[in-house]
């Protein structure tokens, strides 16, 4: 019986501590983010005429907005930079998309990397490889198919590319798209997301998203270069550990990537969240305690232990604890979206409440499922440590191996 107290009052303990410790991370997210994100990008003459920029884009199929997106890195208020479109398939759609670009501004410097050279399993370091290799600036930066950028985007994060800076990136946001899922998409980055993202920053823990990276080519030559990522699912997290451990340290955009993706359905979010869990468990153990980072469970738990301390009472703490957190998340919402939020009060919260709701069922699938993932019409099993290996089913595998088999 005294041990069952014991546990209790630890546990209890464990409660109030995760308490101060959550809105501890709200204050920071919040405070950042109003602070610092956001601001508008001024020259800085010494880098903007010095230090020249390659920019890789990988890209793969037709999204509705990729001529859009595509188009605003050619139109981009930066003195030296080349953009070099890297597509691994011949008959890849966007390749149009790419030469219609390429034609309407011919003083953009500016290439097709046709081809990809297969360096490891991962697929989006694979259709670099011939981008990355003919890149001809010290500064790489590397962009998702899907992000939509400003005039002054480069000049941002050029900006924050220091002596001592190795990499700079930026926060992941979504754009305003119509439909309930990219709602619900716009609700997630800009507050569990953010919150998480912008605390990890503040503490100088290596939480990198690669939508969005600038980087120096030196730091990942010393490293063994792109391809010595290619093993990794998560190869983003993997590079910045990689300059992190060369005594490099990261700065953060105060411009958002913004996701533009033209496609969005409740499904999508749903597997590309639980793809993105899983990826977390099997590259950072620390992972498997994220679920107490949710505003229901860790509602739940500091509701308990106030209970058990104080004597409140747990329903009635439990929903003013939600509801606080919820108008915190509004406030880190608005702050991330730059001003006033375009969807409605109703609709944020019926998002909200959807979101929080589905964050511990992904878990425990992400969790309890198979270390498998499907990523671009690919199969793929993840090991500890980040590394994976596509899985092929007999007629691939067959035909794969007829293709390599020896003449």
């Amino acid at each position: 019986m005294a041990f069952l107290e014991l546990a209790q009052h630890g546990l209890s303990i464990v409660g109030i501590i995760l308490f101060c410790i959550m809105w501890w991370l709200h204050l920071i997210s919040i405070i950042y983010v109003r602070w610092y994100m956001h601001r508008r990008a001024k020259q800085n003459l010494s880098l903007r005429y010095c230090e020249g920029v390659s920019l890789l884009k990988p890209l793969k199929g037709i999204d509705p907005n990729l001529a859009s997106n595509l188009e605003t890195f050619f139109t981009l208020d930066y003195e030296q930079y080349e953009v070099l479109l890297c597509v691994q398939d011949a008959d890849d759609p966007a390749i149009e998309v790419c030469k219609t670009l390429l034609e309407k501004y011919p003083n953009v410097d500016a290439k097709l990397c046709m081809g990809g050279r297969k360096v490891g399993m991962n697929p989006k370091i694979n259709n670099m490889m011939p981008g990355y290799e003919a890149a001809k600036y010290n500064l790489i930066w590397i962009c998702d198919s899907r992000i939509r950028v400003k005039a002054d985007t480069l000049t941002d994060l050029t900006n924050h590319m220091t002596d001592k800076v190795g990499m700079v990136h930026g926060l992941p946001y979504a754009a305003d798209r119509e439909g309930f899922a990219a709602t619900l998409e716009q609700v997630y980055f800009g507050t569990c997301f953010t919150r998480l993202f912008i605390s990890a920053h503040v503490m100088g823990i290596a939480c990198v998203a690669g939508m969005s990276c600038l980087m120096r080519k030196e730091i990942l030559d010393q490293a063994g270069g792109l391809e010595a990522f290619a093993q990794y699912m998560g190869e983003d997290y993997i590079m910045a550990k990689a300059i992190a451990s060369r005594g490099w340290k990261m700065a953060l955009a105060t411009q958002v990537a913004v996701q533009n993706c033209g496609s969005c359905s409740f499904t999508q979010f749903q597997s590309r969240m639980t793809r993105w869990t899983k990826i977390r468990i099997n590259t950072i153990p620390t992972t498997v305690v994220e679920p107490m980072s949710d505003c229901f469970v860790a509602s739940l738990i500091i509701a308990w232990a106030a209970h058990n301390v104080f004597m409140w009472n747990i329903t009635v703490f439990f929903v003013c604890h939600c509801l606080a957190w919820f108008i915190a998340d509004y406030i880190q919402l608005s702050g991330v979206h730059g001003g006033v939020v375009c969807i409605s009060k109703r609709k944020y919260a019926v998002a909200w409440f959807i979101r929080e709701s589905l964050a511990m069922p992904i878990f425990l699938l992400a969790l309890c499922g198979r270390a498998t993932i499907t990523w671009r019409e690919a199969r793929y099993h993840l090991y500890c440590g980040g590394t994976a290996e596509e899985v092929l089913d007999v007629r691939e595998r067959d035909k794969r191996g007829a293709a390599w088999a020896p003449v």
